[in-house]
């Protein structure tokens, strides 16, 4: 009886853990290099959270997801729910659950919301699940085109990729923040995706103005890392000198590239 009990106790501080989790499928050093073609199902991924930002094999979209309902967002300006079948190169996903809500009803452009989220963190040493509902007076996305082999890496893929502009608009921004320990992991700061109220059309947030909204934040206290069992990622070079300089490039606004 008392193994039974202890057993119990172990799969329960289990659950409770990966509620804490992020977990995170490759790195973005490994996208930087061109590694495109994954091998986590996102059949499998209710296992791992009901929220998350990433992108798919060919980086043939971005991913968004919360409230359980994952979503794909093509540089046809097109959003379609997942399907068991797609696969991702990296993604990162948790359970959501708000511990921080914060009201804005004003506008605030994007470097000053974020310096004003900063201040309502216990701190920046851990990871944050970011999650804002509401209207914005503009929205600047991005989303890389589909790739074929041989891949390019990702600061020659970005170059191309359609840059979109919505203002006036109602919707969903969800996305994390990283400790910058784990720049190259993740990308350092504020990562975020978005998706319009109608789950019609999104990308890569790049730069907003939020209107009025409400602000839910999520702590983490793990990363769970899986690394793909791949030939690519086995020969990927993601030991790089140049790290902040190429995740500014991919990751960034287009006035910053």
């Amino acid at each position: 009886m008392e193994m039974v009990k202890t057993l119990h106790a172990d799969i329960i501080e289990n659950n409770e853990d990966q509620k804490q989790e992020v977990y995170q499928v490759s790195t973005m050093t490994a996208l930087l290099d061109g590694v495109y073609d994954g091998d986590f199902s996102l059949g499998e991924i209710h296992e791992h959270g009901d929220f998350g930002i990433g992108t798919f094999n060919k980086l043939d979209g971005e991913l968004i997801g919360f409230d359980g309902e994952f979503y794909r967002l093509r540089s046809d300006g097109t959003a379609t729910p997942v399907k068991e079948k797609d696969k991702s190169p990296f993604c990162s996903i948790t359970f959501f659950e708000t511990e921080i809500t914060h009201r804005v009803n004003r506008q605030l452009t994007l470097e000053v919301l974020e310096q004003e989220l900063d201040k309502l963190l216990p701190s920046k040493n851990v990871f944050y699940a970011i999650r804002m509902d509401g209207v914005f007076k503009k929205v600047q996305t991005r989303t890389v085109e589909v790739q074929e082999k041989p891949y390019v890496p990702m600061i020659e893929a970005v170059k191309t990729q359609p840059i979109f502009d919505f203002e006036n608009i109602e919707g969903t921004i969800a996305g994390f923040r990283t400790p910058q320990y784990a720049h190259g992991i993740a990308v350092a700061g504020y990562h975020l995706h978005f998706i319009d109220k109608n789950r019609s059309t999104g990308g890569h947030v790049f730069d907003y103005t939020v209107e009025n909204a409400t602000i839910r934040i999520s702590k983490k206290q793990y990363l769970n890392l899986r690394l793909p069992e791949t030939e690519e990622f086995f020969k990927a070079d993601i030991d790089r000198a140049d790290l902040a300089s190429d995740i500014a490039e991919a990751e960034g606004s287009p006035e910053k590239r």
